[in-house]
């Protein structure tokens, strides 16, 4: 099933972690979402305000990059 690379990753914008549930990485965007309410608790001693960003970042490009895959396996499959 094909997957909009532009989607995933608006996904993975507004929520951290959606833009994985979305191409079917119910795991990883689960751990995802985790990461970022722990790096949320984690501003307060500063360390967050490192990891948070750092995770939000992440998601995003990779819910782009593994939808992006998940096209080019269906085309080949076709």
């Amino acid at each position: 099933m094909q997957k909009n690379p532009g989607v995933a990753a608006v996904l993975s914008f507004l929520i951290c972690g959606l833009g994985q549930i979305y191409n079917g990485q119910i795991g990883k965007g689960l751990l995802l979402f985790g990461g970022a309410i722990i790096s949320g608790f984690l501003t307060t001693i500063l360390i967050g305000f490192i990891l948070l960003p750092a995770i939000w970042l992440y998601g995003i490009y990779d819910a782009y990059k593994t939808a992006n895959s998940i096209n080019k396996q269906a085309k080949r499959v076709d």
